[in-house]
């Protein structure tokens, strides 16, 4: 059997359902240092501009996040925020500001608001075409690393002798006009720490591919086999190219719902390995779903792994509090046993984790050049 020779990448959703703590602090941090305590990558927290309803009833993620973050030390923490309706200005601090708070843990996964009921729940426009909403998300993830841009990373300066808190020559306007926004800048918050936050896409639909492919650092992608999983990847990275980007500047993400409640699958009983996995059931409308036991679906991940099909899976539990437990303490301990996932954090920021580099400041080698 071959060796995988990539890094095998791991998250978890932490989305509460419905009576089970979902509007307290306590349940979203335990589940983020249950996943810490696996090595995981990053954890997500879903949102949207829904109005509220049965499964729909969230706190905001990206807050949320920002009261799980000083309770956790190495976990990526990737909220959704959409996009739609949104402004890029905003976006931009927001997450920024998650970064800070976190240590540079931050993320976020672009989302968009396609339904009339969205639209009028906010009151500033009807709602537009899936593919027009997806353009519009690009053209936001554009603005708003341009405004991470907008202040160098040496620019605060704190000189209490003069009184200068900022080296204006190191601050930027961004000038931006696009087809739905125009900005200016520079941003009010400070370049974050890790220069850019990780940037996430479900690329479950064709029609979000383009902009994964242009602006993504994640991207979540919708298989039921390393097949498919293989080819959407190829495709994915070949529109990644397309762009002037590097294939391998995507990191791709098979997303799977996972339902553990079969099975004990404690790692001394794992089956050998070769032995064929619980097959995935394709879901209209969600991720394709793992009903099984733990030890299964260590075996699928590392087959799916090791066929070179995906970078790594993105996990959403179905019973969040059961599910990532026997995920973590069954799953992820059989990988980590056989040496194919690692046992603790080598760095400190997600893209650490990712094995990303930190973006380059664009306008820093402008201003040099003009000196």
């Amino acid at each position: 059997m071959a060796v995988p020779t990539g890094t095998l990448h791991l998250a978890a959703a932490i989305d509460a359902i419905d009576g089970d703590g979902q509007y307290q602090a306590p349940y979203y941090v335990e589940l983020a240092r249950l996943a810490e305590d696996g090595a995981l990558d990053f954890i997500t927290l879903d949102d949207s501009l829904g109005p509220p309803g049965p499964g729909r009833g969230r706190l905001d993620a990206l807050a949320v996040l920002a009261r799980v973050a000083p309770a956790t030390g190495r976990i990526g923490l990737v909220p959704t925020v959409t996009t739609t309706h949104t402004e890029p200005f905003h976006v931009s601090s927001s997450v920024a500001t998650l970064d800070w708070v976190s240590r540079g843990r931050a993320g976020w996964r672009v989302e968009v608001s396609t339904t009339e009921a969205e639209a009028r729940l906010v009151g500033r426009r009807p709602a537009a075409p899936a593919g027009e909403l997806w353009a519009e998300a690009g053209e936001v993830a554009d603005v708003v690393a341009r405004l991470w841009d907008s202040w160098e990373d040496d620019a605060e300066i704190r000189d209490t002798a003069t009184g200068r808190f900022v080296d204006r020559d190191k601050l930027h306007y961004v000038d931006f006009e696009g087809a739905h926004f125009t900005v200016r800048g520079p941003a009010i918050v400070p370049r974050p720490p890790q220069g850019h936050p990780v940037l996430a896409v479900a690329a479950t639909d064709p029609v979000t591919w383009q902009t994964a492919a242009r602006h993504a650092d994640v991207v979540y992608i919708r298989a039921t086999s390393p097949e498919e999983a293989g080819r959407v990847r190829d495709e994915l990275r070949r529109r990644a190219v397309a762009h002037g980007r590097e294939p391998g500047a995507l990191t791709v993400l098979a997303a799977v719902a996972v339902d553990l409640a079969d099975g004990e699958g404690a790692p001394g009983s794992s089956p050998a390995m070769g032995d064929a996995p619980v097959p995935l059931t394709d879901t209209p409308g969600g991720p394709p779903l793992y009903h099984g036991g733990p030890v299964e679906l260590a075996e699928l991940i590392t087959g799916w792994h090791t066929a070179d099909a995906v970078d790594g899976f993105h996990i959403t539990p179905v019973d969040p509090r059961h599910d990532l437990e026997r995920f973590v303490n069954g799953s992820v301990a059989l990988l980590q046993h056989r040496g194919l996932f690692r046992t603790f954090y080598p760095g400190a920021t997600l893209r650490d984790h990712l094995g990303l580099s930190r973006p380059a400041n664009r306008y820093a080698p402008e201003r040099e050049a003009a000196r």
